[in-house]
């Protein structure tokens, strides 16, 4: 058992902050609203009143935030506070020079960092089936490891400082290529009289087989489920989407990377996150391909 703190019960915090609870830990927890806090009291979490108070006895703290600038706000406020040598796991997804400042700050005050950003959605969270992407030292990185396993399936050690942040934007710059392609070559499998259906079985059986296409489907109806049958909510939002792309490019930026197709799925996430759509799932990108 761990003492463990949690910051930022958001889609996905709730999920893996109540299975850390189910795993038989201590955990507390804290965030700006109320009722996330009731919903994991009732699951047996301690809410606290204040961020200071919640890391007094902490072993542990794990944030999930939507932001650097979140995180850096809080670590600044809690590191004076929080007992000597307690490990922080920060599960955001923010610019790698950020995790990198970060483990600078966390170290400077005598403690642990790791940067684990996570993929697998929301539903992954709620199951406890999320991947973990880490970036730091291999000492605090297998420190961090069985905590993570408690809310994962699987956990990857992708290097040193903000190594984790670098892994997750490659990746999810190449899922939104993959949508955004799986979404073209459907629509225009209807428009020339194919079932989408039929054709989705024929490209997982082909060289076009992919995740969305075995997972999450972008077409309606095709795949029960999944968002796109429910009106392309839940899951990973637009916006989200967007942030993450946006995070690739500057990284691309910084090291004069060449990555034209993550440069026109972002325009394409633009676009339609500003036709308002970016509180729906990212395989709404389907609908940019539809006929007016």
């Amino acid at each position: 058992m761990h003492k463990i703190t949690f910051f930022g019960l958001g889609n996905m915090g709730l999920g893996m902050a109540s299975n850390l609870v189910s795993a038989g830990n201590q955990v507390t927890v804290y965030d700006l609203l109320e009722a996330p806090l009731e919903l994991m009291v009732n699951k047996g979490a301690l809410a606290a009143s204040d961020s200071i108070s919640a890391i007094k006895d902490a072993q542990v703290v794990i944030s999930m935030l939507p932001a650097g600038k979140h995180v850096k706000a809080l670590y600044e406020k809690l590191l004076a506070h929080a007992p000597t040598n307690t490990l922080f796991i920060d599960c955001s997804t923010i610019d790698a020079l950020d995790a990198k400042a970060l483990h600078k700050l966390v170290r400077s005050n005598g403690h642990r960092f790791v940067d684990a950003p996570v993929s697998g959605g929301v539903a992954g969270a709620s199951a406890g089936t999320l991947t973990f992407i880490m970036g730091g030292s291999k000492e605090e990185v297998e420190q961090a490891m069985p905590i993570l396993q408690q809310m994962g399936k699987h956990c990857f050690h992708a290097g040193g400082e903000g190594a984790g942040q670098i892994a997750k934007i490659c990746n999810n710059m190449l899922l939104a290529v993959l949508m955004a392609g799986t979404s073209e070559a459907l629509k225009l499998a209807i428009d020339n009289g194919l079932d989408p259906k039929v054709m989705s079985e024929i490209m997982k059986q082909s060289s076009g087989n992919n995740w969305a296409l075995q997972h999450y489907n972008p077409v309606p109806n095709v795949m029960e489920g999944v968002p796109s049958s429910n009106e392309y909510s839940g899951g990973f939002l637009v916006d989200l989407m967007n942030k993450d792309l946006s995070l690739a490019m500057s990284a691309a930026t910084a090291n004069q990377s060449v990555v034209p197709m993550g440069a026109l799925a972002r325009s394409l996430y633009q676009m339609h996150g500003l036709r308002g759509n970016g509180k729906k799932d990212f395989s709404s990108i389907y609908e940019a391909y539809l006929k007016e």
